[in-house]
This record gives structure tokens, sequence and C-alpha cells, in this order.
């Protein structure tokens, strides 16, 4: 849902919410460009509907990210605009809660940028990066990338780094972590932010150990390790 202000970053499980994930043109969130977006409406943890399209980003698709996403510059020519796609988007996610893997520092930056840049206007939709859940809940596990999470939990990773496939791995993979939330063990080692509602983290400094929210530095709020 476009607004004036950005959608908060919250870290924890909801039954209700939208899945997506983008493929560009690179990692580059001030140059490169969108060349699919996918979506899937997930209601009380079921799939509920779906959204998907290719998109003409007007310019060439990059040789290693074709490789990537096996998505070539002969299957947008006569793909819509990223304009037109993302204002689709918008009706379909309306005010639902956003979830995805590492959206916090690439999927939301892209598309936040191009709300702006087509409309002055942002996504007010909250959010939730699965990349830090994964972390909280299975700290033990080296690598947090969604289809490591998928493997971990024996789930299908198919056709991975295709939008729609990702969604639908990202979708069980939340499911997962929202019932590992629940676990004692990750209880006791989980506190949030009284201040943002993200995850806080145990952090260092000249006088030890102190809880730091995860959301620095837009949110600077911190505990003492051991305060009641």
């Amino acid at each position: 849902m476009l607004g004036d202000t950005q959608g908060k970053k919250l870290d924890k499980y909801v039954h209700d919410y939208v899945v997506f994930d983008l493929e560009t043109t690179g990692i580059n969130c001030a140059a490169d460009r969108v060349i699919e977006i996918s979506a899937v409406k997930v209601l009380e943890g079921k799939t509920a509907d779906t959204f998907t399209a290719l998109v003409n980003p007007e310019m060439k698709i990059p040789f290693r990210a074709s490789q990537i996403n096996h998505i070539y510059d002969d299957m947008v020519k006569d793909a819509p605009v990223f304009q037109t796609v993302l204002a689709a988007f918008d009706a379909f996610i309306g005010d639902m809660v956003l979830v995805g893997h590492n959206i916090h520092t690439f999927d939301m930056k892209f598309i936040q940028r191009d709300a702006q840049a087509y409309w002055g206007k942002v996504f007010s939709n909250n959010y939730i990066d699965t990349l830090p859940l994964a972390r909280q809940c299975l700290p033990k596990l080296r690598s947090h990338k969604l289809t490591d999470l998928a493997a971990h939990y024996h789930i299908n990773a198919d056709d991975a780094h295709r939008a729609l496939a990702d969604c639908g791995m990202n979708q069980k993979v939340f499911e997962r972590l929202g019932e590992a939330l629940e676990s004692p063990e990750v209880q006791r080692n989980m506190k949030i932010c009284p201040r943002c509602g993200q995850l806080m983290r145990k952090r260092n400094g000249r006088f030890g150990e102190f809880w730091g929210c995860g959301g620095y530095p837009e949110c600077r709020y911190t505990e003492k390790l051991f305060a009641k």
C-alpha cells in the first residue's frame, strides 16, 4: 500500500501475509533494475492467491545475472515496464504484511526506490525479513541462505532463483520459523525491542555485554544485559 512513510520491519510470525521476491539485473540497488516480481498471498498459513510478472528493464540483462536467474533478454522484450507491474503488485498486496528473505537490505530498497521515482510515494506495509529470524532460530546453522534453510527443513528447492519458486520456498521456511519461534529454547535467547519491535542482539561495549536493537542505527535502544 503506497503512502508517505515507509512501513516498519517486524521480527515475528504472522498468520496472514504476502511473501514476495524479485529477480534483478544485479545487486546494485542504485543502478540495477527489476526483471521479475512474484508474490504469494497467505491467509492462516495457506496459499490464497499468487502474483507473478516478468518485467522489461529497458536495458540489456547482464549475462552473469541470466546465469543465476535464467531470465534472458528475449523473455522480457515484450513484457510490461516496472511502473505498470509495480502498480499491479501494489493492488495485489493491499495493506498486508510483506515477508521475504533478505528483503530489508535488498528487495525493499528496489521497490521503495521505484515507487518514490514513479509516484513520489513509498510502500507503507510493515514487513518481515526471514533472514534475521533464521539466524535467531537456527544459530548453529553455518549458512542462512534461503536454499540452505530449505535443505535444513527438507523443502523442495527446484527452480530456485526464479521469483515465484523462491516465494513458495520462503513461505514454507517462514511457517517452520514460526514454529521455531514458539520453542522454549529460542524464547530464552530472544528479546524484542520495546521501542521498534525488532529483535535485540547481545553486543559488547566498553562496560561489557549489553542488549542492542537489531534495527541500529535507525533504532538505538539498549538495555543492560542482566536488567530485570
